[in-house]
């Protein structure tokens, strides 16, 4: 590991230096991200504890780790957008002056390094040579960081050469400090173009490229600087002549996103491929032939362990086989991984994510609700030939998607952009019995953006219609509920790979290979057009799949209006005409 320099940066130099002096730690290293730095800080993280060496034989460079018990989520309640007014945050965000966060946790920081080592952590969202990227410089007391950073992000010394001696970079610093949940912040300060994370260990809360950069701050960039920068997966279709379609999609926690982004052809589909860009996070900018081209700003996987198994998500466990960091799983005793809903046998006992003996009887589950893999993307089995396209893939269609027990077909197109931004601003999702809150309560989640919009989401709206005016070629625009039931309670819908069947329909929207039925809504499929061959599926079911209950429909409206008033006079008039729009429609 460097102890001098690796830049001549003079912000950089400078901004180190003021750190230093507020944190005091014993010693300033600077990443490079080689192999020999990578094994000299996973030698000294197995010595302390912070991380254990799993078994070598059956899962080739991968580790663990657990972080405290008061720390295993990202905290929402505890992230804020510190902007000089409080409207420019909006009513969706927590808001704190710049002035008041730099002070409150500057207290938390000062001496908080005191005893440890600091890392100097240079890093790209984007593929280098991308006109997309944007770097960042992490300073943090964690090792975890580190390594997980070296799997999430392009970092050390190509990063370094990308920044060069003048280039533009987002501050990003973290330090655990005490760990303690009141004094636990992170905050943004777009204005700045500056992260402060304290206090907290956990992956979400601290690989601040990721939720930190790659959306609440490169949101605001992106509305300044004309592109997007969105929670979206990034998906090619394949169909059996060879012609690749690219969809990105938008789905708020536990509807499947990741699923969907690695999802495998059903063996009633061949000749069909289906290409993983990215999972999470798309950055798009318009490119010279008026089309949206899409990056994945990332560089690996922080996937939620728990439910993740062979039927689910196959090229997922294919992926973290090797090079992969567990946080909070169970650890078994051959140094192995497992978590609830994996495949095979329930372990006879092994060491739960606190530290505890666990056995199959206990009452307690084995691995946190909220246990990760952080895994290169470049294992995945499904990953795309393009992924590391500098100049991005042609997004052909947007999905908008949520759970849904009855109001919402399996899927409908958009009237036209300016509906579609519409469709995407009232997106919602019932809770499920995994989720904070009231069993079935929606919770509205504009484009699985509410948690990462990182300036207004009245302002946000109007983005969006702003940048389809900009586009020649835009995007058609669906919503999809894989979560559709009958009466009983029971999925109507198979998902998981059949969800491919729904994909082909939309890419043959958008290449107008197939009429659409006009409703209330938009456009659903017509009879047929969405093939159930070899489905436990009959044309009425499909029929209830497919079906506007128009009544529901227009209960809808009062929780809708009661949403978009808290936006004041920053929602879009344009907004409101399209409320007005479907209201008379549903009338």
């Amino acid at each position: 590991m460097q102890k001098e320099p690796l830049t001549r940066h003079r912000g950089v130099l400078d901004w180190v230096d003021e750190v230093a002096r507020l944190t005091t730690p014993d010693q300033i290293l600077w990443i490079d991200g080689s192999e020999k730095e990578k094994d000299e800080l996973s030698r000294e993280a197995f010595s302390t504890g912070e991380l254990i060496e799993l078994n070598q034989e059956k899962l080739p460079g991968c580790v663990y780790h657990r972080t405290a018990k008061n720390d295993v989520a990202r905290t929402e309640n505890l992230t804020y957008i510190c902007t000089s007014k409080k409207e420019d945050a909006g009513p969706t965000n927590n808001w704190m002056s710049p002035s008041d966060a730099y002070e409150k946790l500057g207290a938390i920081f000062r001496g908080s390094m005191k005893g440890r080592k600091m890392y100097v952590l240079p890093f790209i969202m984007g593929i280098p040579g991308s006109p997309f990227n944007k770097i960042g410089v992490e300073i943090t007391d964690s090792i975890y960081v580190v390594l997980n950073m070296r799997i999430m992000t392009r970092m050390g010394t190509i990063a370094w050469k990308e920044l060069g001696e003048s280039g533009v970079f987002t501050k990003c610093l973290h330090g655990k400090a005490d760990l303690n949940l009141d004094r636990r912040f992170i905050c943004h300060f777009p204005e700045d173009n500056t992260i402060w994370s304290v206090g907290s260990g956990y992956g979400g809360n601290v690989l601040l490229g990721k939720k930190c950069l790659a959306l609440r701050i490169a949101s605001y960039l992106a509305r300044n600087e004309g592109w997007f920068a969105e929670h979206m997966m990034i998906v090619g279709v394949e169909n059996p002549k060879g012609e690749i379609a690219y969809i990105a999609g938008a789905f708020p926690s536990a509807c499947g996103k990741t699923n969907l982004a690695m999802l495998i052809p059903p063996d009633s589909m061949p000749g069909y491929k289906v290409w993983t860009v990215g999972d999470d996070i798309a950055w798009m900018r318009i490119g010279s032939d008026g089309r949206l081209y899409a990056i994945n700003p990332e560089y690996g996987f922080f996937g939620v362990a728990p439910g993740t198994n062979y039927k689910t998500n196959p090229n997922a466990m294919e992926t973290a086989k090797r090079n992969t960091i567990f946080t909070n799983v169970l650890l078994k005793n051959d140094l192995t991984v497992w978590w609830e809903g994996m495949d095979g046998p329930v372990p006879d006992e092994g060491m739960d994510w606190k530290g505890d003996h666990w056995t199959r009887d206990s009452t307690e589950p084995g691995a946190n609700p909220n246990s990760r893999f952080t895994a290169p993307a470049g294992q995945c089995p499904s990953i795309s030939p393009h992924w590391e396209d500098p100049e991005g893939v042609p997004i052909s269609a947007f999905l908008f998607g949520g759970r849904r027990a009855s109001l919402a077909p399996l899927v409908y197109e958009s009237l036209d952009w300016r509906h579609g931004v519409f469709v995407g601003a009232t997106m919602a999702s019932e809770r499920t019995a995994a989720q904070y809150g009231k069993l079935g309560e929606v919770r509205r989640d504009p484009m699985a953006m509410i948690p990462f919009c990182g300036y207004n989401m009245g302002d946000y709206f109007g983005h969006w219609l702003s940048m389809g005016k900009k586009l020649t070629h835009p995007p058609r625009i669906y919503n999809v509920n894989w979560f559709r039931q009958d009466a009983n309670g029971k999925f109507l819908w198979p998902g998981y790979g059949e969800n491919l069947r729904v994909l082909k329909w939309v890419i043959d929207r958008c290449f107008e290979r197939v009429d659409a039925v006009k409703t209330p809504i938009g456009y659903v499929p017509k009879p047929g057009d969405i093939d159930i061959k070899g489905l436990d599926i009959n044309a009425e079911t499909m029929k209830g799949l497919l079906s506007i209950d128009q009544a529901e429909w227009k209960g809808e409206l009062g929780g809708l209006r009661e949403f978009f008033e808290k936006f004041g006079d920053r929602l879009p008039e344009e907004i409101w005409e399209e409320f007005a729009a479907l209201e008379k429609r549903l009338t």
